[in-house]
């Protein structure tokens, strides 16, 4: 056993303590906390050999099982003062602790990237559910396991998300990255069944795969893409996810098409086309905003189609943005949108005849697909998600064109127009829907 190997196995077992939650109550936090004093005072010996990272080692103090130790501590206060459920505590712990040491494994055994990152995945959902089923019982509730699986694999890919992008001595942060996103969840009541579970989870699989294995996004962007993918079976639906699939697909193939003259141009994306987690969620975070506030109708007043044109409208502009830059790209003679001047390929804010018009098309498409898969969009319908998505483009370009560079990044950009999309694609629902 290597010694990262028989570190994380240390900090998988620390995690396990977590377990006694449900019948320690608050002494689960004293338990962490003292674990968490005890680490600072260790600075040789066996167990300092044990637990300690490079940074560590440099220091002479267990940071690293510090921080952790105090994160799991104050999600354990939660549970006893703010009514963080028991189950979603262990869960989160345990996602973290044996997620890394799958991950370690994994790497041991000279594994690629992509697999290295799903065992982390695997590891996490595996205890998260044997975790929660434990405190459940161990608290005398009824275990309704499609729910369990549910969150344990939310947790498992945010968590493997943020352990793509973030250190191990992040740990903490994801921890309670994971507990929150998880009592959100558990608050909401989300009802799932088997059926739905089994097939969001094979979708998601091999949607994450499918995207890494085409090179259409790195591994962030394919475990961004995949947590979105799994939120929008499970809180949405299929046809929610039949909407976002396509602009997935549709905007893969337009960022290959022809990508090497394009890349001779300047106006290529950057690592091949292969979409980040910054981009992925830039043009889809506001669609799952939407999903959320979906799931969410029950507690508020407003009809849950108005949710479904703001994620329609989102993704109408995420698609017409993607296609008018991409196919606009290949042609010349740009001009900057807000004076008409002529302007180089690449300009923030540079416009072609021929990309506005794929752009139209990309959010039609995005329409006909709402408009067949949802009995309350309709024709009429299908021309507000139109419209949202070509002045959700429209918004994108005038940001290019004033604020992008200096003031804004692209991501921010992106994030504002599909916003945009949202509002518009919302707001004429409720007046020409009514």
């Amino acid at each position: 056993m290597t010694t990262r190997v028989r570190r994380a196995a240390a900090y998988a077992a620390v995690s396990t303590l977590a377990l006694a939650a449900p019948a320690a109550e608050w002494a689960a936090a004293v338990a962490f906390g003292a674990l968490a004093l005890a680490g600072l005072s260790v600075t040789d010996g066996p167990v300092f050999e044990t637990f300690a990272r490079p940074a560590d080692r440099q220091e002479g103090r267990l940071h690293g099982l510090a921080a952790f130790a105090f994160a799991a501590a104050g999600l354990a206060l939660l549970t006893s003062f703010a009514g963080l459920p028991d189950h979603v505590f262990v869960a989160s712990v345990l996602i973290v602790g044996y997620g890394n040491l799958a991950q370690q494994v994994a790497w041991e055994l000279d594994a690629e990237s992509i697999l290295r990152t799903g065992a982390f995945v695997t590891g996490a959902l595996l205890a998260a559910v044997a975790g929660q089923v434990l405190a459940l019982r161990l608290q005398g509730l009824p275990i309704a396991l499609p729910e369990v699986v549910f969150l344990a694999a939310s947790g498992a890919l945010l968590a493997g998300l943020l352990r793509s992008v973030l250190f191990a001595r992040d740990d903490p942060l994801v921890m309670l990255s994971v507990a929150f996103l998880l009592w959100l969840f558990a608050d909401l009541t989300v009802t799932v069944t088997v059926d739905g579970i089994a097939v969001a989870l094979a979708v998601t699989a091999l949607f994450g795969y499918i995207s890494w294995a085409l090179d259409a996004a790195s591994i962030p962007g394919m475990m961004t893409g995949a947590l979105l993918a799994m939120l929008t079976i499970v809180l949405g639906g299929y046809g929610w996810f039949a909407v976002l699939i396509a602009f997935f697909g549709i905007g893969s193939l337009s960022t290959k098409f022809r990508y090497e003259e394009k890349a001779a141009r300047g106006v290529a994306e950057d690592n091949e086309g292969a979409r980040g987690s910054g981009n992925v969620l830039g043009n889809a975070a506001v669609a799952l905003v939407a999903v959320l506030a979906y799931a969410a109708r029950g507690r508020l007043t407003v009809p849950g189609d108005i949710f479904l044109f703001a994620f329609a409208g989102s993704i109408a502009t995420a698609m017409s943005d993607t296609l008018s830059s991409e196919i606009g790209g290949i042609f010349d003679e740009p001009r900057l949108i807000t004076t008409l001047e002529r302007v180089e390929p690449g300009t923030d804010g540079g416009v072609t005849w021929q990309g506005e018009l794929a752009g139209v098309a990309g959010a039609a498409v995005v329409a006909g697909i709402a408009a067949l898969l949802f009995e309350s969009v309709g024709p009429a319908g299908a021309a507000v998600i139109t419209v949202a998505g070509a002045g959700g483009m429209t918004m994108d370009s005038l940001l290019g064109a004033t604020l992008e560079g200096d003031r804004l990044g692209n991501q921010a950009v992106n994030f504002l127009a599909t916003l945009t999309g949202a509002l518009v694609g919302a707001g004429l629902a409720v007046v020409a829907l009514a």
